[in-house]
């Protein structure tokens, strides 16, 4: 089946056009592929179109979304607001709404700058993280973490991304050690 997506990317903050110009299509390329290689991989129950948007807005926005859905009163990089659940059932031809993934400018450039990686690389990675969140995709439990992890290194290397786990610090804690 040929996945069929509207992926609407918004640009709400102009300091994204200064430190990474070509923000929108990064993201826009790295959530199609995302969707297209998860969807190559799963087993749809439908046959209709796939939407989410992108906001690439700055760290004070996102500190208040944060906040606002979160609890959380600080910035952060992405944010996904799935609007999807796996297990709803949805009508033929009918879009799926996934949701939306937020990226805050301020701090994607931060986190780059600080591991020393290209902000083009970091926006890719972030934006497929927070598509597959959208997915269902999470990270809270070591088993679900590797399979993220595992999922986005490759999707990133189809994007000519180097694995952004490799020699930085994983979403996957250590598992003590049992005696």
């Amino acid at each position: 089946m040929e996945l069929i997506s509207t992926i609407d990317v918004i640009l709400d903050y102009e300091g994204w056009s200064e430190v990474c110009p070509a923000a929108y299509r990064l993201a826009r390329d790295a959530a199609e592929l995302a969707l297209v290689h998860w969807s190559a991989e799963s087993e749809l129950s439908w046959s209709g179109p796939i939407e989410l948007s992108v906001t690439l807005t700055d760290a004070a926005r996102q500190r208040r979304l944060n906040r606002d859905y979160r609890g959380h009163d600080v910035p952060t990089n992405v944010l996904a607001f799935p609007a999807w659940d796996p297990a709803m059932h949805a009508l033929p031809g009918v879009p799926i709404l996934l949701g939306d993934v937020v990226l805050a400018c301020e701090t994607v450039a931060r986190e780059a700058s600080e591991q020393k990686k290209p902000i083009d690389d970091h926006l890719r990675h972030l934006t497929v993280h927070g598509v597959l969140h959208l997915l269902a995709y999470d990270h809270q439990v070591h088993a679900e973490a590797v399979k993220m992890e595992a999922l986005e290194t490759v999707i990133l290397a189809r994007l000519g991304v180097p694995d952004p786990y490799r020699d930085t610090m994983s979403m996957i804690e250590a598992e003590p050690i049992k005696p």
